[in-house]
């Protein structure tokens, strides 16, 4: 009874929460979301929001989009500057207060991410992962997720990973309602955005990387 009833969740009812839930969010925050269109276009010089292609569900890429953190400023030899250098102060408080997570809502509601789910990470990682990683993609990518209430940034790629595939092999209605209101809490305290030496995360290099063992 109890598989039946994850089954269910699984391939109806967390459709019709993600539905529900992302379609009553953007017209709440509709308000906010305008006044940090307003400032991002600004303080980034008409540029407020983030595009990028990403692997979803399956490993099927989709764009997803956020609130751009983050300037394009670069050095003498037109390459950008890292991370550090390039976040404004508004976009720190928009990426520490996951208000730049908004825009994604969007996706949510055309069913190319969930709520609750392993976060979509970059194409040029796909081929790094072990095959037991790779089972990330087995769900569809979420706004917040497992890895995310447990440490978000400040966690290890290894841990990141352990606790994501163990997200997609547990997904059930009372461990994404734990996960919604622990998110909560998290960015309430502002918790896990940097890692311990980048100011948003290391890049995932493989497995055989020592930063990620």
């Amino acid at each position: 009874m109890i598989r039946l009833t994850k089954k269910m969740y699984k391939r109806f009812f967390k459709r019709f929460l993600d539905i529900l839930i992302s379609l009553t969010a953007l017209l709440l925050l509709s308000p906010v979301f305008v006044v940090i269109y307003v400032i991002l276009s600004i303080t980034n010089k008409g540029k407020a929001f983030f595009v990028q292609a990403r692997p979803g569900k399956d490993e099927k890429i989709f764009n997803i989009v956020k609130f751009k953190s983050m300037n394009d400023k670069k050095d003498e030899n037109g390459v950008l500057l890292p991370d550090g250098d390039r976040i404004t102060k508004f976009g720190l408080f928009v990426r520490k207060s996951s208000l730049d997570e908004i825009p994604q809502l969007w996706n949510v509601l055309i069913g190319e991410m969930s709520i609750i789910g392993p976060r979509p990470l970059l194409i040029r990682y796909l081929p790094l992962y072990s095959e037991q990683q790779r089972k990330r993609h087995l769900a569809k990518p979420g706004i917040t997720g497992w890895a995310q209430v447990n440490g978000r940034n400040a966690i290890s790629w290894k841990q990141k990973f352990e606790y994501d595939v163990w997200y997609v092999e547990n997904i059930s209605f009372f461990l994404d309602v734990k996960i919604f209101f622990m998110t909560f809490l998290k960015v309430i305290k502002g918790s896990g955005v940097s890692s311990a030496t980048h100011a948003t995360m290391e890049e995932f290099l493989g497995n055989s990387n020592r930063v990620n063992t």
